[in-house]
């Protein structure tokens, strides 16, 4: 893929990123007294990470989970989408693993991530008793490890299509 198709391609993926986490594109769950939505967010980004690779997956990332971060108040989460995309692409390209095997192990990479500055987030901005915080950090990774399988699942499946022969080669042609 040349570099314009790139950037077209993180730029596509990264708006159809933060389009995934508003509200009507979002699936409620309750876990316990804890109640949230099952967000899509991270398909895109999973997809242009095992595409395009690790730089196309960290750019989609951070640019990608820009409304999630402000809508929810926590900043870090821009960080850990481009982690979890950076990964997906260096297991998919360097490693030449599957995309499911891609994004499952990438949410691996991303959740040290969210646990340590969620935790630290909780307890000195939001004035959390530690133990309150990690409860709340583990639920909340609990609710993230759902949508990275059912992400990776999805996106083992789109793959192939979005892939199809020509779609991002240049023995694509132009008919009018």
């Amino acid at each position: 893929m040349n570099r314009t198709k790139t950037l077209t391609f993180v730029a596509v993926m990264a708006a159809l990123s933060n389009i995934l986490s508003i509200t009507p594109f979002a699936v409620p769950i309750a876990i316990g007294s804890f109640s949230s939505s099952i967000h899509f967010t991270q398909i895109p980004i999973l997809i242009s990470g095992i595409i395009a690779g690790p730089w196309a997956g960290l750019l989609t990332g951070a640019i990608g989970g820009l409304y999630m971060s402000f809508s929810v108040e926590i900043p870090f989460i821009i960080g850990g989408l481009a982690i979890l995309g950076a990964a997906a692409g260096f297991f998919a390209k360097k490693l030449k693993l599957r995309p499911l095997f891609a994004g499952i192990l990438a949410w691996g990479i991303q959740a040290p991530y969210v646990f340590v500055t969620d935790y630290i987030w909780f307890v000195l901005s939001r004035p959390m008793p530690p133990p309150v915080a990690l409860t709340t950090v583990t639920t909340i990774l609990v609710k993230l490890t759902v949508e990275a399988l059912i992400a990776s699942a999805l996106v083992a499946i789109l793959i192939p299509y979005i892939k199809r022969p020509g779609l991002f080669t240049s023995e694509q042609t132009n008919k009018t």
